[in-house]
């Protein structure tokens, strides 16, 4: 990999130039809710199975005290936001696309929010400690990918990872959870990197900004004066330069590979946020039991950022925030590409929840019909993973999936680039994302296939073997038999010949009578 030379930049291909809307939401710092009466922690809010409920209805809980087991990489555990007690466990509304129920745990809070000790750690532990401390925080990434942070870092720990990026290129349109996150409590990030940074035995530490976060770049150039390996970059304010792969293309010059990681070219990527957990799980022993989260749009009253405790409603931030206009219209969770449409303001504020957006009727794009694709490119020339995406469209709606996945849609990160572009209004991140489940189905399908096929393979083996060792056996006893038969009949034919040499005797005439 190409070192990276202070801000000498490259780009991506594709992006667009969207307007930032960010500002309305940092006119006020970050605000504290006052405790909820009621939190709803969904079991699964990370990537992976869900976790496994640990306590039962009725228990009593500390804040902080674990709720849900981890299951296994790449899951995490779930932590009592507050005090209280174990109301129910049963299925809720989620903040997930539709509006769908899943496994949550409601606890009733007392009002005390009585915690249970911590227990932080010395900055010199080892990396074994690290890790199990990470994995017992329940830290995932606050990005949007909500990968355990954990297994991250102990496959980046196997591997050598010369430069830790903390991406703070928050590039979505509205969202500012980060930017204020960063110009608040820049300290509290540096201090998280600095226990990765040891953890990866690093070089050096990339803070990536956004080039229009002035105030963002003063305080992390305060926060890291003494510290000659950390660095702060500005990139380019072009969405979506703070995808992953997007923003190691405009540090490094270089692209990851499609079938391949960041950790693969010696860089592991992490979210602001996300690093800030990873110091108050390890320095202050905190596990992760809140985030910041943007209230904003036009149909807020008081946009801005609020620390929000997983569980929360999402109803209590909105009217922290002023409440609804009374044009609001929509609610999204996440920003106007990416986001997604939520049915009710009752699901609970999850890991993932970065952004709540309210729009008004005149704000949302009228349904337009999908016309007949016009082959202009558009779509080609915007798209950050260099995709065709009209030709994926072709594809997938003649349901030639070889074809499909042979144009790797596997690289295609949802970012809406080509849908906010085309001009035949042809809804295409629905295409892709249905193409991706069907490809996933086909897959599950034939590692069934194979599984059944192996599975019948192994039985047509066993039965054919057990049916040799059956004719064997039988072959082996037949043998035994005539052996048996043969030795009898030797034994006979010899009983014979003795018989036979008795009788050819003559009888004994040499004895007499004697008077």
């Amino acid at each position: 990999m190409q070192h990276i030379p202070g801000e000498q930049l490259h780009h991506f291909h594709g992006g667009l130039r969207l307007r930032h809307n960010k500002k309305i939401a940092c006119r006020q710092p970050i605000a504290d809710l006052p405790l909820s009466k009621r939190y709803v922690i969904p079991l699964s809010q990370h990537a992976g199975a869900p976790a496994t409920s640990c306590v039962s209805v009725g228990d009593q809980v500390l804040k902080y005290q674990p709720l849900a087991e981890n299951p296994g990489i790449p899951g995490a555990r779930v932590h009592a936001p507050s005090s209280g007690r174990i109301e129910a466990i049963e299925r809720h509304l989620v903040p997930l696309p539709g509006g769908p129920q899943a496994p949550c745990i409601v606890l009733q809070s007392d009002g005390r929010d009585e915690p249970l000790p911590l227990d932080p750690l010395p900055v010199d532990a080892s990396a074994d400690v690290l890790l199990a401390r990470m994995d017992a925080a329940g830290i995932v990434g606050l990005g949007g990918a909500v990968f355990s942070t954990a297994a991250k870092v102990d496959g980046a720990a196997r591997q050598n990872i010369h430069t830790l990026v903390l991406n703070g290129a928050e590039c979505e349109p509205y969202i500012a959870c980060d930017e204020m996150l960063m110009r608040e409590q820049p300290e509290r990030i540096v201090r998280g990197a600095q226990v990765l940074h040891r953890l990866l035995g690093t070089e050096r530490v990339i803070i990536a900004i956004e080039d229009q976060m002035g105030a963002v770049k003063q305080a992390f150039d305060t926060a890291t004066k003494d510290l000659e390996d950390f660095q702060v970059t500005r990139v380019t304010t072009i969405y979506p330069e703070g995808g992953e792969r997007q923003l190691i293309e405009v540090l490094t010059g270089e692209q990851v590979p499609a079938d391949g990681f960041p950790q693969d070219m010696g860089l592991l990527v992490q979210n602001v946020g996300t690093v800030a957990a990873v110091a108050d799980a390890v320095l202050d022993g905190r596990p992760l039991i809140e985030r910041v989260v943007t209230v904003t749009g036009p149909g807020i009253r008081q946009p801005g950022n609020v620390m929000a405790r997983i569980g929360t409603p999402v109803r209590e931030l909105i009217e922290a925030c002023g409440g609804y206009r009374e044009d609001a219209r929509r609610l999204i969770m996440g920003g106007p590409l990416m986001g997604v449409a939520l049915a009710s303001d009752q699901v609970p504020v999850s890991k993932a929840f970065n952004c709540a957006l309210v729009l008004r009727e005149k704000d949302i794009r009228a349904p337009q019909p999908a016309m007949p694709c016009i082959n202009c490119g558009e779509c080609v020339r915007v798209c950050p993973a260099q995709l065709l995406p009209q030709e994926l469209y072709w594809y997938i709606r003649s349901d030639q999936y070889d074809e499909v996945e042979a144009l790797n849609l596997s690289a295609c990160i949802e970012c809406g680039c080509c849908d906010f572009i085309c001009p035949s209004h042809i809804p295409l991140v629905d295409y892709y994302r249905y193409a991706k489940d069907e490809l996933r189905q086909r897959a599950e399908d034939r590692t069934r296939a194979e599984l059944a096929k192996a599975r019948f393979d192994a039985r047509t083996e066993r039965l054919a073997r057990i049916k040799a060792e059956r004719k064997a056996a039988r072959e082996k006893k037949k043998k035994a038999l005539a052996q048996a038969r043969d030795k009898q009949a030797r034994i006979a034919a010899a009983v014979e010949r003795s018989k036979a040499r008795r009788e050819q005797t003559p009888p004994d005439d040499t004895g007499s009578d004697r008077t």
